[in-house]
């Protein structure tokens, strides 16, 4: 008995020190600058978690410059940076020593599968390599006429809402955004139609991935229930314990994981029985046997058993293609026509350029692949949207080792000291602000706030081209970079430029006197008013003839 007692103590002391030790003892990461902690027990968590948490991210930036410390939960230090020069060493230099998290499993893995996004080490890079091939450009020139399809007609449908005679009409274009990238990744990505845009009803697989950011960065107790259990048990149990909880906002994230997650299973079963079919039963499939997931397939039946994926693996690059690609693509296509409606010239010179490449006034015709994707101002207006207003904000890297970190320049500390590199302990969470890096003014210049396509129609800053951005796209760090960065964002460009290609000559698009406000999720989206916790976004809109 005295043993099982001194044992019980022993691990809630234990407990307590791997809790609470960081109070007592003092990090060299304490002489950054940074804001107050607000909560002892919490942090700054609880401004973090607050749906307009994108000004606060902007204004740490500005205050405390390319690197600061926030306080974590316990006592933890969270370093906050967008310095180049770390920021290279992070996501390509010694990628390896960043995961994503130490923690065995996370709330993607548990409520989606063990997807693209929440995969690690040998199992990321055996489904990287498989689904390669199929975010290609070559493969992407083959899937055009499936965009433009989808995009004509979402343009009739939106067309069908406004009123006869001619005015303008009231449209929640955000939710319009939702439907075509949906349907878009469904025919392109899957082979597989989830809406006829015939009727005003949402398909509720549609409805379940529009709500499962802003849902799942309400329910944020998932993620820490998810870490801390996943070091004692698996995924299968953890969510059965979540399912459990008596816990109104987890019963809802659970719900829509459940839409989600059943739904992919009906998908892939109905694609599995047309492949096995033959080659004449797929080819009158939607997608023409084109489409990403009957490439996967077969390209699963021919692996070799060590790189084939399983059933579980298959269904969760599903849930997780459809559901990342149609909230970015979505809300990236929402932004883009706010900004186009906010700034009218921008809207009329767009819609010249796109009314030329199409023959002129009159001319409805689409035009291929390359010539679409190299369009000047189209490029321009669709690069500036993502390097002002990147999809997704922030992203935490965990080092998993003692490593040091290089500054691209010095900076002060609390004391007024300078230096040139930060010693990371293992363990210590790293929050990348992407955004803040698309908006360096030292890189960018004075105007890097302002949402101007033409910095775009002339050669980049020389200190943006020396700066050595590890972002795989235009020297942004919106889609990321190294192994982890955004497998789909040439699938992204193509959906964006199609659609705006599609409806710009179709449509005049401007603001209504009701306020938008954008906020912060795993992916920022649009609400009309920030009291409101609807994703949408009303816009007035007037059918061109």
């Amino acid at each position: 008995m005295s043993l099982l007692v001194a044992a019980i103590i022993g691990s809630l002391i234990y407990a307590a020190w791997r809790w609470f030790h960081q109070y007592l003892i003092r990090s060299h990461l304490d002489d950054l600058p940074g804001p107050p902690r607000t909560s002892f027990l919490f942090g700054n968590f609880p401004e973090l978690s607050q749906r307009q948490t994108w000004k606060l991210w902007d204004d740490l930036a500005e205050e405390h410059g390319p690197v600061s410390k926030l306080h974590g939960m316990f006592g933890a230090r969270i370093v906050l940076l967008h310095d180049p020069k770390a920021l290279y060493n992070i996501f390509i230099k010694d990628q390896e020593f960043w995961p994503k998290g130490l923690n065995p499993s996370n709330d993607f893995s548990v409520l989606l599968g063990p997807g693209v996004l929440s995969s690690k080490g040998e199992q990321h890079r055996r489904q990287r390599k498989l689904l390669n091939p199929v975010f290609s450009a070559a493969h992407l020139r083959n899937m055009t006429h499936i965009f433009y399809g989808v995009a004509r007609n979402v343009r009739k449908a939106m067309a069908s809402r406004l009123p006869a005679d001619g005015t303008s009409g009231v449209l929640d274009v955000n939710g319009w955004m939702a439907r075509t990238t949906l349907e878009m990744l469904g025919q392109a990505g899957l082979g597989y139609s989830f809406d006829d845009f015939a009727g005003d009803a949402t398909d509720a697989f549609g409805e379940s991935l529009k709500m499962f950011f802003p849902e799942s960065s309400l329910a944020f107790v998932v993620s820490f229930t998810v870490q801390a259990l996943s070091y004692v048990l698996p995924d299968w149990i953890i969510r059965r314990i979540l399912r459990a909880t008596p816990t109104k906002q987890v019963q809802k994230i659970m719900d829509i994981s459940d839409v989600i997650v059943n739904r992919s299973k009906e998908i892939i079963a109905e694609k599995r029985e047309v492949l096995l079919k033959g080659d004449v039963a797929m080819a009158h499939q939607v997608g023409e046997d084109k489409d990403l997931m009957s490439i996967c397939l077969r390209a699963n039946l021919a692996a070799t058993e060590k790189e084939k994926l399983t059933d579980e693996e298959l269904l969760a690059q599903m849930s997780t293609f459809i559901l990342a690609g149609m909230d970015t693509s979505s809300n990236a296509l929402s932004r883009t026509l706010y900004l186009l409606s906010d700034n009218p010239s921008v809207q009329e010179r767009l819609r010249a350029e796109i009314i030329e490449a199409r023959g002129g006034p009159g001319g409805d015709s689409d035009i291929p692949f390359d010539d679409v994707m190299k369009l000047p101002y189209l490029d321009a207006v669709c690069r500036e949207t993502l390097r002002l207003h990147a999809p997704v904000q922030v992203s935490g890297r965990t080092a998993s080792r003692d490593i040091f970190l290089p500054l691209s320049a010095p900076v002060k500390t609390k004391d007024g000291s300078e230096i040139s590199e930060l010693f990371i302990p293992r363990g210590t969470t790293v929050i990348t602000n992407l955004q803040a890096s698309n908006r360096n003014k030292a890189l960018w210049g004075a105007d890097a706030d302002e949402w101007r396509p033409e910095r775009w129609l002339s050669s980049p800053p020389k200190a943006l081209e020396e700066a050595r951005i590890p972002g795989v796209y235009s020297n942004l760090m919106t889609f990321t970079g190294g192994a982890r960065s955004c497998i789909g964002f040439k699938f992204s460009q193509l959906e964006m430029k199609i659609i705006l290609f599609t409806l710009i000559p179709a449509f005049w698009f401007e603001l209504t006197d009701k306020p938008i406000a954008w906020n912060t999720s795993t992916v920022n989206y649009p609400t009309m008013g920030e009291e409101s916790t609807k994703p949408e976004m009303l816009l007035r809109v007037t059918a061109l003839h």
